[in-house]
């Protein structure tokens, strides 16, 4: 998970928050607004959680929504467990800072913003492209959708076999 920034005609500001599953690489959420606090991160997470269930782990920095005692607190009545990564060193969540990159390049820079549902409007379509029809070359050159499908069914099989 990490967070970034961007700006609509006038300079107003509005930050997105990139949510990841590091195993198949699919985008789960990027929220869009003008303010993003504690309590909305941990709003999204209980969608997320609803529809995907809940993950061993979250690698994040050591941003303020990261440490506030709201998240910290939903983090641990989950039973989720936080690894921050070093001060510095945003390589240590490689992943979601390559999706960054590719998103700030195909939707933040490529266009001229003048409303909040504009960004979201083009960033749901993005979203959509990245995880649904581009191929990952990582992924042995399937999508995000199709990789995700393949371990959960290599999981039942494994579940189903008797040793």
């Amino acid at each position: 998970m990490d967070f970034m920034s961007d700006s609509m005609t006038g300079n107003r500001r509005f930050r997105t928050f990139n949510v990841m599953d590091d195993c198949s690489r699919e985008a789960l959420a990027i929220e869009i607004d003008t303010s993003l606090s504690a309590k909305r991160i941990t709003r999204v997470l209980d969608r997320i959680l609803a529809t995907r269930g809940k993950p061993n782990s979250i690698r994040v920095d050591n941003g303020p929504e990261f440490t506030s005692t709201e998240f910290c607190l939903w983090c641990k009545t989950n039973n989720i467990i936080v690894h921050y990564i070093q001060p510095g060193k945003p390589m240590q969540n490689g992943y979601i800072e390559r999706f960054n990159r590719l998103y700030r390049e195909a939707v933040l820079d490529a266009y001229l913003f003048f409303d909040l549902n504009q960004v979201r409007e083009l960033t749901e379509e993005w979203l959509e492209e990245y995880n649904l029809r581009r191929p990952h070359e990582a992924l042995n050159n399937l999508t995000p959708e199709e990789w995700k499908n393949m371990v959960l069914e290599e999981t039942i099989l494994q579940k189903n076999t008797v040793c």
